[in-house]
């Protein structure tokens, strides 16, 4: 287990995935949204599959001993896991999808909101990230190992839910 930094780290990771997906939609490029579009049953299937993945490797994990510090190699990776969840997220994909829709054919003329727009999205999920990374380092000392692998087990169980709901959807997107 790691710290706080490394929590926010990874929430970072997630941001700037959103930030892309609200450049997409805020600055109208309607070539990406299509091709995120067209792309949409191969991006749930690897999406869905990594969540699987993640609610397996949560199950079967054991609670370890949080470790002091963190080390640049693993800032670098909790970082790109977490970028690469949220960037292939079918849920996040969806939600920019309704965006794309919605703003679609009408004329970016001032790029001062789209501006304000990516860096609402960037700046709300960052901040999220960093409040959900300190609460976790706040309550995380009051679970002992028992606590702990529970939670492991019900957050594993959730996530692969997701993954399987998403690979299930796919006989819908084609």
């Amino acid at each position: 287990m790691r710290g706080r930094k490394n929590g926010f780290v990874s929430g970072l990771g997630a941001a700037t995935a959103d930030a892309i997906y609200g450049s997409i939609a805020g600055f109208g490029l309607t070539f990406i949204s299509n091709a995120l579009l067209a792309w949409q049953f191969w991006l749930r299937l690897l999406g869905g599959a990594f969540l699987c993945y993640l609610g397996v490797k949560a199950i079967v994990s054991e609670p370890k001993e949080q470790v002091k510090g963190a080390s640049e190699a693993s800032l670098v990776k909790d970082y790109s896991s977490t970028f690469f969840l949220a960037i292939t997220n079918p849920i996040a994909i969806l939600y920019f999808a309704a965006i794309f829709s919605t703003l679609a054919g009408t004329a970016i003329t001032d790029y001062s909101y789209s501006g304000l727009f990516v860096s609402g999205v960037f700046l709300g999920s960052l901040l999220w990230w960093l409040i959900l990374s300190g609460a976790t380092g706040f309550f995380i000392h009051k679970f002992d190992a028992k606590k702990l692998r529970l939670a492991n087990v019900v957050s594993g169980i959730t996530i692969m839910g997701f993954g399987i709901y998403f690979l299930l959807s796919l006989a819908n997107v084609v």
